[in-house]
């Protein structure tokens, strides 16, 4: 079982390292500009050996995506590949009551009968949590009309959304309590009451947003490899206050998280039908 996870910026790569922390990781370097990766080998408690090679790819779905398909791409070229890809991070959470899924018509969400197995009520997501990805959604993809925001997809082409496997998401989030709901990836970071209002109104599963999982997400699926994402909760999502985030909760959070998902990771394998379980 061969996994990459890939991370913004350094010191959540390092959070994640700790929490895996078999041993001391493997340096090894990509063949891009600066990308550094670092390689875990955990002992997983039953199931094949399990090798997790985590990246810091920058800051943002570009860079995100340019660093996962880097590392993927020389996997493929080494007759190595991975068997899933992660988003991984701190990120901000919706914090507050959910609209109702009709109070807006640009709504892009499915409705509750077509949302994954995993799919929950709407939850909020208190600083220092968890939140696993049930759907990885691009919510600023599209453009603006005099009708509202259009998704991609809205015009004709595109995709705005990717699943990650059900029964993995579940299994994670059972195993370390998270919230399960939509993760968005944004470029810009939401910074006021009405722009989270409205990102919940299109989105009202939305559980937390980020700004490289859509990334990493597009990348694995060029290359039919599966993708998760994980974010730990270090600011509501709304007014910039950055006197009340929390970045050292969230990626004591994020360690703590890993030293739980890494085994699960381990045993996460084809069934006998070929669907990764």
């Amino acid at each position: 079982m061969r996994v990459l996870i890939v991370t913004a910026v350094s010191a959540e790569r390092d959070a994640v390292v700790r929490g895996i922390g078999a041993t001391a990781p493997e340096v090894a370097e990509l063949p891009v500009p600066g990308g550094m990766i670092h390689r875990l080998s955990p002992v997983p408690p039953t199931g094949p050996p399990l090798t997790v090679d985590v990246l810091a790819a920058g800051v943002g779905p570009a860079a995100a995506a340019a660093g996962a398909a880097a590392a993927l791409t020389a996997a493929a070229v080494a007759r190595t590949p991975y068997d899933l890809a992660v988003s991984a991070g701190i990120g901000g959470g919706f914090t507050t009551a959910r609209p109702e899924a009709t109070a807006h018509p640009d709504a892009t969400e499915r409705p509750a009968t077509e949302r994954p197995a995993t799919a929950r009520p709407a939850a909020t997501a208190r600083l220092g949590s968890l939140v696993v990805a049930d759907a990885i959604v691009a919510a600023d993809l599209g453009a603006e009309t005099p009708d509202g925001f259009a998704a991609v997809t809205d015009l004709g082409f595109g995709t705005v959304e990717h699943l990650p496997p059900a029964a993995l998401v579940a299994a994670v989030a059972e195993a370390t309590d998270a919230v399960r709901g939509t993760v968005l990836t944004v470029s810009t970071v939401t910074g006021s009451a009405e722009r989270a209002a409205e990102l919940l109104r299109r989105h009202p599963h939305a559980a937390a947003e980020a700004m490289e999982g859509f990334g990493v997400a597009e990348a694995a699926a060029a290359q039919s490899v599966p993708a998760l994402e994980v974010r730990a909760i270090s600011n509501a999502v709304g007014p910039r206050d950055r006197a009340a985030w929390r970045i050292g909760a969230a990626l004591e959070a994020l360690t703590s998280a890993f030293g739980t998902i890494a085994p699960l990771l381990g045993t996460w394998t084809l069934d006998p039908e070929g669907t990764r379980q």
